[in-house]
């Protein structure tokens, strides 16, 4: 593989690493919140107007920033029985017919994600609800994730691209196989 390649997959997954660890943090907003709604709804019978719209609204760009990394460390499902029955040459195979399906997937959505985002943003869209919370930063965090998603899928379909078909003795020899 070209260094500068290199780089850039290097570049993108880090990228998409840090978004990962940055959304993450989201959960220390979401759960004092929702620990807050729930004593306040069955402790007082006193619920609030914004703990749950904001949980939701958390929850959604939680876990479409996720994705991306989440595919780098091969995290989403998979069909791992069958494909642990397989040899390496066969697993490479599949992993270069899934990831441009995955990118295709993520153009797609991409393409008709991006025109309601923007008019979100145009309008500073807000939720209608007693709260009122502004929602277009969430609708935003839907092209932007698929954006990031795309670059993570073309990087992994590269990184299995230029891979070298290796050995299950060569993989043994440098103890990348379970015994």
């Amino acid at each position: 593989m070209p260094r500068w390649l290199a780089a850039l997959i290097g570049a993108i997954t880090a990228v998409n690493r840090w978004v990962f660890l940055a959304t993450a943090t989201l959960m220390a907003v979401v759960v004092p919140v929702m620990l807050y709604e729930v004593v306040a709804r069955y402790g007082f019978n006193a619920p609030t107007v914004w703990g749950m719209e904001l949980a939701v609204l958390i929850f959604g760009p939680y876990f479409l920033f996720g994705g991306p990394y989440l595919l780098h460390l091969q995290g989403h499902v998979a069909l791992d029985l069958l494909r642990q029955r397989l040899d390496a040459r066969w697993n490479r195979f599949f992993d270069l017919l899934n990831y441009p399906i995955i990118m295709a997937f993520c153009t797609i959505l991409l393409v008709f994600s991006v025109p309601p985002a923007l008019s979100a943003w145009e309008y500073r869209e807000t939720s209608f609800s007693a709260w009122n919370p502004p929602i277009w930063p969430v609708k935003l965090a839907v092209p932007l994730a698929l954006a990031l998603m795309l670059l993570q899928a073309a990087a992994e379909f590269l990184r299995v691209l230029f891979q070298q078909p290796a050995d299950k003795s060569d993989a043994i020899a440098q103890g990348e196989v379970a015994l």
